[in-house]
């Protein structure tokens, strides 16, 4: 049985939050971690927050099976919204966990967010905090119907990704002077760094899209 929506469970972070978003959203999200079900899914959205590491090493557990999974939807352009290291995975690696692999479906590298961005601050000079964490206006760079031209979302994070390609890079947002990679994206792959379930109106209105 083909399951519609299915919200890949990689046994990191709270799932029932990005589970809520989602019905509010007009969607029927079912749980899961079982490599068939992943398989025969119509829709994927596949959540995560802690680390790398420990993300590649839930896509390896059971000889790689979720893994598999997950990159053969992928080239047969399963629908997939990442969110946060549901992004990060979509890389081949990362600085937070050298040898750890990702999915390598999106060519490049999830780099540490540098520790010397400054900010004005009302003509005093202010050193940025990493992790990243709060409300950033997120802008556009292509033309998407799940992203907004641009609009406020809220991020946690200490990470973002540099894809060898920029075209990958559908949206930023400024922070200190540096452009992180808000969200990628290319055909029927969308994802974000940072979290809509956690963005209020303007996530709700990103699941909206993305279900539709």
């Amino acid at each position: 049985m083909t399951a519609d929506l299915v919200l890949v469970d990689l046994g990191l972070g709270n799932l029932r939050s990005v589970e809520k978003a989602l019905e509010h959203s007009g969607g029927h999200p079912v749980v899961s971690h079982d490599p068939d079900v992943i398989g025969r899914a119509a829709r994927l959205v596949v959540p995560g927050q802690g680390a790398f590491r420990d993300g590649a090493a839930a896509l390896d557990r059971d000889g790689g099976a979720m893994r598999a999974a997950l990159v053969d939807a992928l080239r047969r352009e399963v629908p997939y919204l990442g969110i946060c290291l549901g992004l990060q995975l979509l890389l081949d690696g990362s600085d937070e966990a050298a040898g750890a692999r990702g999915l390598g479906v999106v060519p490049g590298h999830v780099k540490r967010l540098p520790d010397d961005l400054h900010e004005d601050e009302g003509g005093r000079d202010k050193k940025l905090k990493v992790p990243h964490m709060g409300w950033n206006e997120v802008v556009r760079a292509h033309d998407t119907a799940v992203l907004p031209a641009r609009d406020w979302f809220y991020f946690v994070h200490s990470y973002h990704a540099v894809p060898d390609d920029p075209a990958w890079v559908l949206a930023s947002a400024e922070y200190g002077g540096l452009a992180v990679t808000a969200a990628i994206g290319r055909g029927s792959l969308v994802a974000t760094q940072f979290h809509p379930e956690k963005s209020q109106r303007a996530g709700l209105a990103l699941l909206t899209a993305f279900l539709a």
